[in-house]
This record gives C-alpha cells, sequence and structure tokens, in this order.
C-alpha cells in the first residue's frame, strides 16, 4: 500500500512541477512592470559608487521629497488658485503669502542656525520633516476641501518642513561623497533626481485631483512615510560632524570664520544666485495670474500655465544635466554668463511681450538658475574650508529660500501689465548684476580663492 502511495506522490508531484513552472513565470510578468524599471531606477542612481558611498539613498530621497512637493502644491493651487475667480485668487494667494511666507521670512534665518546645533541628528531631522509633511497632508485633505483658515497654518508648516529638509539635504551632500565626484556633479544628480520626480508625480496629482480634492494630499501622505523610512535607514556618517566647525554669514576673525572671509567668490556668486531666486520666485506669481487673467493665443488658462511650467521644468533639468560637464570651468565666469543670459531674455520678452517670448523666459530661466546654483556649490566647495563648509551650505540655503520669498511677494504686489513685470523683472537681475559682475569678474581673473587658514 505504501509503494502506491509513494507513486501516486511522485505522480502528483510531477504535474504539480509545469503548473508551479508556469505559475512562477506568470508571477514575474506580473511583477515585470514595477520591479524592471526600480531595478532601472536602482542601478541610475547607485552608479559610479553613489550606492556604496550612501549618496544613492539620498538621490532616491530627494526624488520622494519632489514627488510629495508637487502632490500637495497641486491640492493646494486647486483650492487658493483655480476653484475662485481671478480677483478673488489674487487676494486668497495675497492671504497665503502673508499667513504663510511672512512668517517663514522670520523662521528661514533660525533654520539654519538651529540645524547646526544638531550635527548628529541629521537623519532624524529629514526623517522628521518627511514625517511632519505626512501628518499634515492629513490635515490639509480636511481644510481643501472648504478652503478654511485652518488651511494657513498647515501650509505653512509644509512650507517650514520642505525649506528645512532641503538645508539639511545641501549639509548632508559633502559626507556622501563617492571618490572622485565632485560636489557640483553629486547636487546635480540629486537635483536632476528631484526635477524627474516632479515632473513624473505631477500629471499623477492630476489625476488624484480629479477623484477628489484630497487624493492628492492622500498620495503625498503616503510618499512622505516612504521618505520618512527612507531618511533613517541613511548610512550613519551623514550625523558625524567630525572636523565641522559653524559658518556666520557676517562675523569676521579666526575664532569665527565667515563666508566673507573665504573671498569675494563665494559671497558675489551668493549675491547672484539670489538674484536668480527671486526672479524664480516673482515669475511663479506674477505669470499664474496674468495667464490666467490673459492666456496664451488659443489656449486655456491651465494649458498656458501648463506650456510655462514644462518649460522651465525643461530648462531647469538641462542647466542641472549641463552642470556635470562645466563642473572644471571656471565657475565666476559661468554665474555671470546666466546672469547676462537671464537678463538678456527677460529683456527681450519686455519688448516683445508674447507667447513664445514668456515659454521661452521660462525656459531660460530655469537654465540659468540651475547652472548659477551648481556654480555656487562648486565655490563653496573650492573656497570653504571643509571643516565649515557644511555649516555654509545650510546658511546660503536659508538665504536664498528668502530671496524667493521676496520675489514671490513683488510678482502677487503687481498689476497684470505684461510688460511691466518683466521690465520689474529685469531691474531684480540687473541690481544683482550690478552688484556681482565687477567681484565675480575680478575673482576669475586671479583663479579663486585658496582656503584660508581656520584656526
Amino acid at each position: 500500500m505504501g509503494h502506491y502511495d509513494g507513486v501516486a506522490a511522485a505522480r502528483s508531484s510531477d504535474d504539480a512541477g509545469p503548473l508551479r513552472r508556469a505559475a512562477g513565470r506568470i508571477g514575474r510578468v506580473l511583477h515585470l512592470p514595477i520591479t524592471g524599471p526600480a531595478r532601472g531606477i536602482r542601478r541610475a542612481t547607485h552608479a559610479h559608487g553613489a550606492g556604496e558611498s550612501g549618496l544613492g539613498k539620498l538621490i532616491e530621497l530627494h526624488a520622494v521629497n519632489g514627488a510629495g512637493d508637487v502632490m500637495i502644491t497641486v491640492a493646494l493651487a486647486s483650492t487658493v488658485f483655480f476653484s475662485v475667480p481671478t480677483d478673488e485668487a489674487r487676494g486668497r494667494v495675497a492671504l497665503y503669502l502673508a499667513i504663510t511666507m511672512a512668517p517663514f521670512t522670520l523662521l528661514a534665518p533660525v533654520i539654519g542656525p538651529l540645524l547646526d546645533h544638531i550635527p548628529h541628528g541629521r537623519r532624524a531631522a529629514m526623517a522628521g520633516a518627511m514625517l511632519t509633511r505626512a501628518l499634515l497632508a492629513v490635515a490639509l485633505s480636511g481644510a481643501v476641501a472648504t478652503g478654511g483658515l485652518e488651511l494657513y497654518p498647515a501650509a505653512l508648516g509644509v512650507l517650514v518642513a520642505s525649506k528645512a529638509y532641503g538645508v539639511v539635504r545641501s549639509a548632508v551632500v559633502p559626507r556622501l561623497l563617492p571618490p572622485r565626484f565632485s560636489l557640483v556633479k553629486a547636487n546635480s544628480r540629486v537635483t536632476l533626481a528631484g526635477l524627474l520626480a516632479t515632473g513624473a508625480a505631477a500629471p499623477i496629482g492630476a489625476g488624484l485631483q480629479l477623484i477628489g480634492p484630497q487624493w492628492p494630499l492622500y498620495g503625498a501622505c503616503v510618499l512622505f512615510v516612504g521618505g520618512t523610512l527612507l531618511a533613517l535607514s541613511m548610512p550613519p556618517k551623514v550625523d558625524s560632524a567630525r572636523g565641522e566647525r559653524k559658518a556666520h554669514m557676517l562675523t569676521h576673525g579666526e575664532k569665527k570664520p565667515s563666508l566673507r572671509t573665504v573671498g569675494p567668490s563665494v559671497l558675489h556668486g551668493l549675491q547672484a544666485n539670489a538674484a536668480h531666486r527671486a526672479l524664480s520666485g516673482f515669475l511663479i506669481f506674477f505669470l499664474a495670474f496674468l495667464l490666467r487673467e490673459h492666456p496664451l493665443p488659443g489656449q486655456s488658462a491651465a494649458v498656458s500655465l501648463g506650456i510655462v511650467g514644462v518649460a522651465a521644468g525643461v530648462g531647469n533639468a538641462c542647466g542641472t544635466a549641463v552642470g556635470a560637464w562645466l563642473r572644471s570651468r571656471a565657475p565666476e565666469l559661468i554665474v555671470v554668463t546666466m546672469l547676462a543670459l537671464a537678463l538678456s531674455a527677460v529683456i527681450v520678452a519686455a519688448l516683445f511681450f508674447g507667447g513664445i517670448a514668456v515659454a521661452v523666459l521660462g525656459a531660460v530661466a530655469g537654465l540659468t538658475q540651475a547652472l548659477a546654483k551648481l556654480s555656487l556649490d562648486a565655490m563653496i566647495q573650492r573656497d570653504v574650508p571643509e571643516v565649515v563648509r557644511t555649516s555654509a551650505f545650510a546658511r546660503s540655503e536659508t538665504l536664498l529660500q528668502m530671496a524667493w520669498v521676496v520675489g514671490g511677494a513683488i510678482g502677487i504686489a503687481l498689476p497684470l501689465n505684461g510688460s511691466l513685470g518683466m521690465w520689474v523683472a529685469a531691474s531684480i537681475l540687473a541690481t544683482g548684476a550690478m552688484l556681482t559682475v565687477r567681484g565675480l569678474l575680478t575673482a576669475a581673473r586671479r583663479g579663486g580663492t585658496p582656503h584660508p587658514r581656520v584656526a
């Protein structure tokens, strides 16, 4: 009897073998659309030693950050901007700026110094910024349906958490450089990942918006929870502060090294980048209202905004990609060239204001801002001593965010006159050029500034 049972079991096993193999093949086919791209993304983010150094995880974390932020942007734009007439929308956005941006302008100078006190907790700081936005996204999901005032403090919390993450991320990059990897190349990869993720998540957020105004926020919550876990899994050296000291923006002397003491390149590069950030904030708010009231010929307001937004995103991505190729060139000359190119594009847009000029301006503004920022990174890497470089990144990023706030406030206050707006934008860049071009060209002729001695 046992013999026959054994034979029957063997036959059953033989019959089940092809079934198991077929089931395995089906499973692999079903998983391939997910696992295939995931493996491809992992290979790209971990290439050239980025996986071993930990930079790959930071690249992935920044991609999650960009995708989550754009989900929240889609939800807030539908409530604050698109859901009401233009005049009322201007009032709502002005209120949004007053309630969120004004407190942030006061908080921004505190963010860098505060983060300087937790150098051993950078993973926790990034995770905290992610988790905070996950919780606030849930809080916002109820407010977007009603448009109540509770939306604004929650939006302020999202803004502060997002900028705090950006400051910490800038400070972390130098700790994760692979061998023979320049800082500008590392920042280029991180930034490009965020841009690509933002571009991929934007249409998904718009699709979720069609289901209901709260659904993009649910998507953001899921992304930020994943980002929290990813931040906590970063390598321990992220929290290392060995050999670091704080960089002060205005203080002189050996005991307290300042960004001014490392030579004119970094200071003037920071001023030039502030002009680019102010231009960015200005164009975002001014063109948003202008194109809503006066869309591009033959296009709706939403499509007009989309065209300019895509042009700016493509320009930014191209600038980020080109940045790695330009890393060995004089960064001062790149910053000067980008200022001149952006100023030329704004003047052309002022003289020949129209759909093509606005789209070209969006692309040029994105390109020049990206290359100018990467060049500033290169100057900080070259001229700021390693012992204060991490803190310098945190402080410079905070000042650039403040410049964006100022530009946005100017954009929301102007009347909806295209040529007038472009001349105002030109004056922003011209001011930056007058403050920086001469000093940058002088520094370029001297070949940069050697690292000063730090006590």
